[in-house]
């Protein structure tokens, strides 16, 4: 089989392209984030002991007992990510240890050097009232509450740890609370009773099994409802709601028993022990704990602007579309998880996106349309205010990170993929580079890799320029019509790229409509002018670019005659 080589204009258009990318890199290198990373020690389980007074408004005593594996020889020192809760005394193993207090830290010194592979027990005995991560609050009937609201990096207000995502551990809670609250956290029930009988308070325990995220590590303490569904399928589904929202609970998340049998089949098995739906106090939509997602307490309040039904569960499509959303990440971004904040879209991005894919499974291709285009938009406006990278190195307050770059693009860029692997290769790279990083975690890099033995396509340019580069395609596409004295004549047809940056070489499907049929043609960039002329026997009567919408873009179309 003859193979063309790649034209003079496309191959200098790649070096350009290449040279563009590195240079970028060497400047997003100068100035780069530092995050906190797993280097002389790691964190292998976390086992929690609270416990609350009884208005929950303070934990009277807390200890937390951390296994750790040592990765590097001569580590003299472990230092904890730690807030301002009092500590009453920390030992390694059954010795007492001496310690430094820092902001935001505990640096512990060991009785000796330990060596590479050495296991150490660090426990940590502490008290008071946390300054953030671990809510302490009324719930929406004015309940005490207590819930676990962590991202990115705020745990460590009252779980001393390595507060990074890339540190994932298994963990276990025993919780005292009173004996008239719920409790629930990450990981299978293992039981609950009273701590004495001269006492109204229960102890009620956890276990997570496989490793998560720290930002994922919750309790939910409250007087609230405990709600069964009243179909069970793949994994042990409850909603655990203020009393005020039981009746409605049942209803309002409708959706979760379909979502996790459709991201069970077309991604891999659920991979928790149990999955909890809360209500309960969390500044963001909802917020994706490993097998204990919190959704805000205005939850299932109505909205004051119009919101579309969905036909399917007659709620609110939005309520629809957070619930798929934040369960997606049950399987990407806390058992997949992201080895740094810069590669962020590969949580978030894909959340928005399977929650795409679940309305169109539910609600049909057209609702899913409305839902890309919506997501666009917001895009676009995101855009046009800051030009940046999806991988992010730079930007250092995390919460700015919760940006169109990393969901509404994200989604985009895999919908775009999609595109041009075509559905089995991207369903079945999607499924490999989830099982090869399961309850690990990954990078860009990692799924480009697996998207590319999936399909046989080399992506180095598409994420060099969608994922590392910045910018959307702007489009400029101008028409014009030649008769021939015979019959029919000539479309010419010329794309320009106005964007301020490098091309997008992203094939451009156009629709050439004429009376009674139309002629697709493919525009196949190689810089940021592409040009392409057709015989037709009629003139055109509309041109309509990217009429499946494959492409992230903003485009004008204009007959010049």
């Amino acid at each position: 089989m003859n193979k063309q080589p790649p034209s003079i204009s496309h191959s200098l258009s790649l070096i350009a392209l290449v040279l563009l990318l590195l240079l970028s890199s060497f400047t997003r290198a100068l100035a780069e984030r530092h995050e906190r990373a797993v280097e002389r020690w790691r964190p292998l389980h976390y086992d929690v002991s609270l416990t609350f007074n009884d208005q929950l408004s303070e934990i009277t005593t807390a200890r937390t007992v951390i296994n750790i594996l040592i990765l590097k020889d001569e580590v003299k020192t472990i230092d904890l990510d730690f807030g301002e809760m009092p500590v009453d005394a920390i030992n390694v193993g059954s010795t007492p240890a001496h310690y430094e207090r820092r902001p935001n830290a505990l640096v512990i010194t060991l009785p000796s050097a330990a060596r590479k592979n050495d296991r150490l027990n660090i426990t940590v005995a502490y008290h008071g009232r946390p300054k953030d991560g671990l809510v302490l609050t009324a719930d929406k009937d004015g309940k005490p509450s207590a819930t676990g609201d962590n991202w990115p990096d705020r745990v460590h207000h009252w779980i001393p740890c390595l507060d990074h995502p890339s540190a994932k551990a298994t963990v276990s809670f025993q919780i005292v609370a009173p004996a008239s609250d719920l409790v629930v956290a990450n990981g299978r029930f293992v039981g609950v009773n009273h701590t004495s009988k001269a006492t109204a308070l229960m102890r009620w325990s956890y276990s997570e099994a496989v490793p998560i995220p720290p930002y994922c590590m919750v309790i939910s303490i409250s007087q609230g409802a405990l709600v069964e569904p009243k179909i069970k399928d793949l994994s042990p589904l409850s909603y655990y709601v203020p009393q005020s929202d039981s009746k409605y609970a049942s209803q309002g998340f409708a959706p979760a028993a379909p979502v996790l049998n459709f991201f069970s089949r077309t991604i891999a098995p659920y991979p928790y022990e149990k999955l909890a739906l809360i209500v309960g106090a969390t500044r963001f939509g909802g917020m994706e704990n490993s097998s204990a997602i919190v959704f805000p307490s205005n939850l299932f309040e109505p909205r004051k602007e119009p919101q579309a039904t969905s036909r399917r569960f007659n709620i609110r499509q939005g309520l629809e579309e957070v619930i798929a959303h934040e369960i997606a990440h049950q399987w990407f971004g806390d058992s997949v998880t992201e080895k740094t904040w810069s590669d962020l879209w590969l949580s978030e991005g894909f959340a928005t996106y399977f929650a795409g894919l679940f309305l169109e499974h539910e609600e049909g291709e057209a609702v899913f349309r409305d839902y890309m285009k919506h997501a666009a938009e917001r895009y676009f406006v995101y855009e046009h205010e800051r030009r940046a990278p999806v991988f992010d190195a730079d930007t250092e307050d995390l919460f700015k990170l919760l940006n169109p770059n990393n969901y509404e693009k994200g989604a985009w860029v895999l919908h775009m993929l999609r595109g041009r692997v075509g559905d089995k290769a991207f369903f079945d790279g999607i499924r490999a580079y989830y099982l090869a990083h399961r309850n690990s975690t990954a990078t860009s890099e990692d799924l480009r890799a697996a998207l590319e033995k999936a399909s046989g396509v080399d992506l180095r340019e598409f994420f060099a320029r969608w994922i590392y580069g910045a910018g959307h395609p702007q489009y400029e596409l101008f028409w014009t019509w030649n008769p021939t004295r015979t019959n029919g004549g000539t479309l010419a047809m010329n794309l320009k790229q106005v964007q301020p940056d490098g091309p997008f070489l992203n094939p451009l499907p156009v629709d050439i409509v004429m009376p009674g049929r139309a002629q697709r043609a493919v525009l196949r960039p190689a810089s940021k002018e592409t040009t392409l002329s057709l015989h037709l026997a009629q003139r055109p009567t509309e041109l309509r670019a990217d009429p499946d919408a494959t492409v992230l873009k903003e485009i004008s179309v204009k007959a010049q005659n």
